[in-house]
């Protein structure tokens, strides 16, 4: 006795179970990834830092922590909107932890700057580390305070609650590889091009070097 009135044939039955697995597998592997913020001076720099560790599935450049909805780069960079330039770091935890993508952070910025980073002056320019959860919050503290006590200096990169990430346009996001050509001091260069020039002129490389010594992330 059948209980279907029309009983699917054994190859149709195989083709559904390897499709319902792959959707109970494509659900799984999103419910790993995972999601860090970070502000830490000019979000070219962090998004290309962060794109090179194993485990990071995708960094967007943005603005978080202002009181202004969708706000323009100009807006941001002038000032009064609260907003930090920040990144949203989209990672699988299997393959790198958020306290080890802290320890980055902290050791690829100056954490004692309360000014801005490097040349970038301003209140968009600060560090700041934005948690989601009571978990995200203790492995901040505990970087912050490892900060403290390597460098033997105040560390002034607060821990904030995460707000609204608001995505930079398409301009900003991955600025660090671009072909098409910018108009510069040094006359038309690619974004690559000048993305290289900017981060060795505003001294961050360098200042992180001084800084953190042979801990200094990202510095080859």
């Amino acid at each position: 006795m059948h209980l279907l009135r029309h009983p699917i044939r054994p190859a149709l039955l195989a083709v559904a179970i390897l499709l319902g697995l792959a959707v109970q597998y494509g659900r799984a592997q999103a419910a790993e990834t995972k999601t860090a913020v970070l502000a830490g001076g000019c979000f070219w720099c962090v998004e290309a830092d962060f794109e090179k560790v194993r485990g990071v599935k995708s960094v967007v450049s943005g603005f978080t922590g202002g009181t202004v909805a969708n706000p323009t780069y100009k807006q941001v960079t002038r000032g009064g909107t609260g907003h930090y330039e920040a990144v949203e770091i989209k990672y699988d935890p299997d393959q790198v932890s958020y306290a080890q993508l802290l320890s980055l952070f902290m050791r690829s910025v100056d954490p004692t700057d309360a000014g801005g980073q490097f040349c970038d002056r301003g209140e968009s320019y600060r560090t700041a580390i934005f948690v989601s959860n009571g978990g995200e919050k203790q492995a901040a503290q505990a970087a912050v305070a490892s900060a403290r006590r390597e460098l033997g200096q105040r560390i002034v990169t607060p821990v904030l609650n995460a707000a609204a990430f608001y995505p930079a346009d398409e301009y900003h996001q991955d600025y660090y590889k671009k072909g098409d050509l910018v108009l510069t001091r040094r006359g038309p260069k690619s974004k690559a091009e000048a993305y290289k020039f900017y981060r060795t002129a505003c001294g961050r490389d360098a200042r992180i070097r001084d800084l953190w010594g042979s801990d200094a992330a990202f510095i080859n």
